[in-house]
């Protein structure tokens, strides 16, 4: 299956590739700017060509994952249940875990709840490593077709001169302030 979704300033197409196992039904989005940064399992990490150096479109690549999260329940058709038949519909709670997965409450709010969307739906946001918290240039914010009341979210100022010295965006700290729950997976 098939969706298109807004990133930066252009629109990106993702595909989904579903399976149901053990009672779960498991999406996975599929999209160039994903997999093809990684070089097997001796190159280049995940979230950057080496550890601690982060590719320059992280943020786009981990908008556009936040975007398809969001789209799967709507045009994916789940019916592998004996109990439940058609498309998840409106009651979803999306999971989001670190800061990869942030923007999955703003864009719930934006995109989809103000137009009348997703009423009913709610994002829990799991920490993991809050070590690691998405702070990017505040000059990149307008890059995630966010409304500028999401700016106060994500305004942030630390002792760090990387990514940049002084203010920046944190993606952590919105997926915080904006989820309908936080969780860790430890005290």
């Amino acid at each position: 299956v098939l969706a298109e979704v807004r990133v930066g300033d252009r629109i990106e197409t993702v595909r989904f590739f579903h399976c149901y196992k053990r009672g779960v039904d498991r999406v996975f989005v599929d999209h160039p700017m994903f997999l093809e940064k990684v070089w097997g399992r001796t190159g280049s990490k995940i979230y950057g060509p080496k550890a601690g150096l982060d590719y320059k479109e992280n943020q786009l690549r981990f908008s556009l994952l936040c975007q398809a999260a969001l789209e799967a329940p709507r045009v994916l058709n789940l019916n592998n249940n004996k109990y439940f038949s058609g498309p998840y519909g409106e009651d979803v709670i999306f999971i989001g875990n670190d800061w990869h997965t942030a923007l999955l409450p703003c864009y719930l709010k934006t995109m989809y709840q103000s137009n009348g969307l997703y009423k009913n739906a709610k994002v829990a946001f799991c920490i993991h490593n809050i070590a690691y918290q998405g702070r990017f240039p505040f000059t990149d914010f307008s890059s995630l077709n966010l409304p500028d009341e999401f700016r106060g979210s994500f305004d942030f100022i630390d002792g760090y001169e990387l990514p940049v010295k002084g203010r920046k965006i944190n993606w952590m700290k919105a997926g915080i302030l904006e989820s309908d729950r936080v969780l860790t997976v430890s005290p």
